[in-house]
């Protein structure tokens, strides 16, 4: 999944695509560590920052919707300007 910016591929960052292990290792994590949270804030839609399977996801988002009780997995998205969010509020 290249990423494109005005049309023109992104060359600045060497690490644009998850590996479909990484990608299994942040949906565990996800289900696991940050589904419980959500339920507790009451979510339905909505994007968290990866940060919480490792520093070295923290510019990729996870996207999610709530699917009868429990979420679904949109999409993967890489973002430069992406910050984790403390969950625990």
């Amino acid at each position: 999944m290249p990423i494109y910016r005005n049309g023109k591929k992104e060359q600045d960052h060497v690490l644009c695509e998850l590996e479909e292990e990484e990608i299994n290792l942040i949906t565990d994590l996800f289900f696991r560590d940050i589904v419980p949270k959500l339920r507790r804030l009451d979510a339905r839609i909505g994007t968290v920052n990866c940060e919480f399977a490792g520093k070295q996801y923290g510019k990729w988002n996870i996207h999610f919707r709530s699917s009868g009780p429990g979420f679904d997995i949109v999409d993967f998205e890489y973002d430069d300007e992406s910050a984790g969010l403390d969950l625990d509020l």
